[in-house]
């Protein structure tokens, strides 16, 4: 079992972690030996045992994946993290980047393509697509050449892409653990940094750059 790469998966749907199980047990070298359905059992099971890769979801209930990556690189800043999610690459793999992930890669991808992620992070290096290579190359680029969105923070980019969806702001302080008074404080910083006047023109500005969760 020495040879063997120990994945911990943590996702909300039971029925994606058994098909990611289905696929890694087609292989010799990896195997899932750990499964979270929140960020906070995550991070519990994390505390327990070493771990060779975390395949982690972005958005989970009690605490959404960007925050669990943090505290797992805080905790662990060796642990490579793969981040597994619905969310196409444009809006979240350059924050998880950013935040300690060792790749990203979407549910959409190809069986071969997650099994050739896990063993490269798992080696230490990081793994990228083409197109995010893209984006960490246009990162470097000034400032000044950003779009609003892309100077926000983390966590106001959250609110960012709910308030896109259409949610409204208790059902984004359930979503992620905070005060209606501090959406709204979210909210109002987003007004302000972003230029815009209103919450119907930060979901449009949502809806044209494909933000909506």
């Amino acid at each position: 079992m020495s040879n063997k790469i120990h994945v911990l998966i943590a996702d909300d749907h039971a029925i994606v972690r058994q098909g990611l199980k289905q696929i890694l047990s087609e292989t010799e070298d990896l195997i899932i030996t750990g499964e979270a359905d929140d960020g906070s059992e995550a991070l519990q099971l994390a505390r327990l045992q070493p771990w060779d890769v975390f395949l982690l979801d972005v958005s989970m209930p009690n605490r959404n994946g960007i925050d669990t990556l943090k505290q797992l690189k805080k905790e662990f800043p060796r642990l490579p993290v793969l981040i597994l999610s619905m969310h196409p690459e444009e809006q979240y793999a350059l924050r998880a980047l950013k935040a300690g992930a060792s790749g990203y890669l979407t549910k959409q991808s190809a069986p071969e393509q997650l099994v050739n992620a896990i063993r490269q992070v798992a080696s230490g290096k990081k793994y990228v697509s083409p197109a995010v290579a893209q984006q960490l190359i246009e990162a470097l680029s000034d400032d000044t050449d950003k779009l609003p969105h892309e100077r926000i923070t983390d966590r106001e980019y959250q609110v960012l892409v709910m308030i896109a969806a259409g949610k409204s702001q208790t059902q984004i302080a359930d979503k992620l653990n905070l005060g209606v008074a501090t959406v709204s404080t979210y909210r109002a910083r987003l007004l302000e940094k972003m230029g815009l006047k209103s919450t119907a023109e930060l979901i449009r500005y949502g809806l044209e750059h494909g933000l909506a969760e």
